[in-house]
């Protein structure tokens, strides 16, 4: 009895409350999806979007960095192509221009990533004020420099070389706006969306940032090769900070002609390379396969190793980012910035994002200094 009482009074409080808010809920659909269609192309709009690629179980121990250095050896087994993507350009946010290779009907939630953009923004054009839930963003900068700013006072500046980590968890709202280059340049760089673990969506956002000084570097190959190690290792160096919930290795790699690498990386993490100049060849022996600039290679997840190099004739050194990370064994359910598990939790979002609640609350008549150029 007390069961189908509770049931009943649980029935009738969801019911009064969707007739008490329903305005609410109506404004809140209509903004958020105003506002999506504004920041983001119909290609990352995903309502009730389930995870499509393969995920692998995890269990607590596999959730950390490997505790010893990862090495090459002759029983070592190279990772196989899945496929290669060619990043698109497309335009994004206010002005901006992007081309994404994660995030798109090629490449869909390859958990836990959601979304890579390599963007450019010239002046006059950014990202103002948007929000966040659930997942972790990865900014690096490559060139130029870039702004940012959020509702609970938090500034600051990146630089070429420098990236941030943000974690919006349950809630943030955020601007990002070029730096204004005296030579009118574009501020380039790449944006990763990391997915964070069910049990940490609802946690408070942080920023944590890396300044291009920081990170550690190795030559290999006679110098022939530059390793920067963002996160993770890289022949004997690691880098200086976990700075992610979620694990993920970052490497920026520049393979001048004749260089080669083979890199270790962790058993059944998902990695991928994405090409930011010159031509390479990916792969050893009867898997070689020269892949041009601008292009995702994303690899299958068994194996230990992967392998670049740049032909000896080639006119001009290549560069590559390698990232890789914990596949997250749950739902990904995506609604433009938003980042969560179930439908429910989506309504929740919009619900939450438009009343000024549960992460949201100081939103509320808040707008960004650096954006008031994009405010008509």
């Amino acid at each position: 009895m007390s069961l189908s009482r509770n049931i009943i009074i649980s029935a009738f409080i969801a019911l009064a409350t969707t007739v008490l808010f329903q305005n609410q809920l109506r404004d809140s659909v209509i903004t958020t999806i105003a506002f999506v269609n504004h920041y983001a192309t119909s290609n990352n709009l995903y309502p009730f979007a389930a995870q499509t690629d393969q995920t692998v179980n995890t269990n607590h121990n596999q959730h950390q960095h490997p505790d010893h250095h990862l090495v090459v050896t002759e029983m070592s087994v190279q990772r196989a192509i899945r496929k290669v993507i060619l990043a698109v350009e497309q335009a994004e946010g206010a002005g901006a221009r992007v081309r994404r290779s994660i995030g798109t009907p090629q490449l869909r939630n390859f958990t836990p990533f959601l979304m890579l953009d390599h963007f450019s923004i010239k002046p006059g054009a950014g990202f103002p004020d948007h929000p966040h839930r659930g997942q972790e963003t990865i900014t690096y900068l490559l060139e130029g420099g870039v702004d940012h700013e959020d509702f609970a006072g938090n500034r600051g500046t990146l630089s070429a070389g420098d990236l941030q980590f943000m974690t919006a968890g349950k809630g943030v709202i955020h601007a990002e706006m070029p730096r204004q280059n005296a030579d009118g340049s574009a501020n380039v760089g790449l944006q990763l969306w990391v997915d964070l673990p069910k049990e940490l969506k609802n946690c408070e956002p942080r920023y944590r940032d890396l300044r291009a000084a920081e990170i550690p570097s190795i030559d290999v190959d006679d110098s022939r090769v530059t390793v920067k190690v963002i996160s993770g290792q890289s022949h004997g160096i690691d880098s200086v900070k976990d700075l992610a919930y979620t694990p993920v290795w970052i490497l920026d790699i520049t393979i001048r002609p004749g260089g080669k690498i083979t890199q270790p990386l962790p058993k059944n993490w998902n990695a991928f390379a994405y090409t930011l100049e010159g031509d390479i060849i990916v792969g050893k022996e009867d898997q070689r396969r020269v892949v041009e600039q601008f292009h995702n290679i994303v690899f299958e997840p068994e194996g230990d190793i992967v392998h670049f190099e740049v032909d000896a004739g080639a006119s001009k050194p290549a560069r590559l980012t390698l990232i890789a990370g914990i596949p997250l064994d749950q739902p990904i359910v995506q609604y433009g910035p938003f980042v969560v598990t179930s439908k429910e939790e989506v309504a929740k979002a919009l619900f939450d994002y438009q009343t000024h609640s549960n992460g949201f609350e100081r939103a509320k008549d808040w707008k960004s200094e650096i954006g008031k150029s994009m405010r008509h």
